[in-house]
């Protein structure tokens, strides 16, 4: 028998089209199995300030297609001190909380670890985040929707490039991921992805002029992810006037569109698939793992993988992008 009684969730970190999906599958999940459900706003934070509300099935009516967290979200300093965790603790302790659940990215997720380490605290992780960038899932809650999103950014882009024989940058985000630049990229038909998985490796902006870029077509676009290593959209379309001139280059920076909207179905299926195994998982004393899907089977995750290892880009994808837009 678990002797979970009574389970919180929180999300934390960057903010996830889908969240909301996985926490009316979390908190109805807990009651359909006798267990009672927490609500902790404002992430780890809210925990330390004491933002905790009993959840029952009505406060999580009509949520599960909206966009962002009814939970709310926050960065939090103080839990990465001893003192801070400890007062997380103590009031995770005074609530009856005897079980976690925390959804969010990297930083979630390694927070989790160390404090369910340092107080022997059972917590399953849900991975929240749009960059799709945790290792041992095949993707993340919020990923698809944002991939959704950047699509039909440029396909409108797209117009107007087209209008004007215009060259444009499109930063998408994603870290230090290539995940929704060459996926954008290739579902929206662009005709390159500039991202950091490839940039210490090659040139990758001069490797697309030189490979005859744009010969048969008056306009591209071309989007890049975020990353001090790609140096983002900015950076290359300065180089880009210094080395190519002849280019009338633009710059578009879609930024937190991504992160907002309605999930799609895709990503309303996944974060209900993950809420109801979380509450399994903790229910047959799993702990510390978070909550993945291989090939369309849930599976647990140690945190230790989940944060350490680098999840590696397909390559087969970017052989699929160069040949789609010549």
């Amino acid at each position: 028998m678990s002797t979970v009684k009574c389970v919180g969730i929180l999300t934390s970190g960057g903010d996830a089209p889908g969240m909301n999906a996985a926490i009316r599958a979390v908190t109805r999940s807990a009651i359909y199995n006798g267990v009672r459900v927490k609500g902790i706003y404002r992430g780890f934070k809210g925990l330390i300030l004491d933002e905790i509300e009993e959840f029952k099935t009505q406060n999580v009516s009509n949520i599960i297609q909206r966009g962002g967290t009814i939970l709310k979200t926050a960065r939090c300093g103080e839990f990465k001190t001893p003192e801070g965790r400890k007062q997380a603790y103590d009031k995770l302790q005074e609530h009856g909380i005897d079980a976690l659940i925390a959804m969010g990215g990297d930083g979630t997720l390694t927070g989790a670890r160390i404090f369910a380490q340092e107080f022997n605290f059972p917590i399953v992780g849900l991975p929240g985040t749009i960059d799709n960038d945790l290792y041992g899932t095949d993707t993340t809650i919020g990923y698809d929707t944002a991939l959704n999103t950047i699509m039909e950014c440029v396909d409108k882009i797209r117009d107007t490039a087209t209008s004007h024989d215009r060259l444009f940058f499109v930063e998408v985000m994603g870290r230090d991921a290539g995940f929704l630049a060459l996926n954008g990229a290739i579902a929206s038909g662009a005709e390159a992805a500039i991202i950091p998985e490839i940039s210490l490796e090659k040139d990758q902006l001069a490797e697309m002029i030189e490979t005859g870029f744009r010969k048969s077509k008056n306009s591209s676009i071309v989007l890049v992810a975020e990353s001090e290593i790609t140096g983002g959209a900015m950076g290359v379309a300065e180089r880009v006037k210094k080395e190519y001139p002849q280019f009338d280059v633009r710059v578009s920076i879609l930024g937190h569109l991504q992160r907002g909207g309605s999930p799609t179905a895709q990503d309303r299926i996944l974060a209900t698939r993950m809420g109801v195994a979380a509450i399994d998982a903790l229910l047959d004393d799993q702990r510390n793992v978070m909550i993945g899907i291989q090939n369309d089977q849930i599976v647990n995750v140690p945190f230790s993988k989940a944060i350490k290892n680098d999840k590696p880009i397909n390559r087969d994808l970017l052989y699929t992008l160069r040949v789609s837009s010549i």
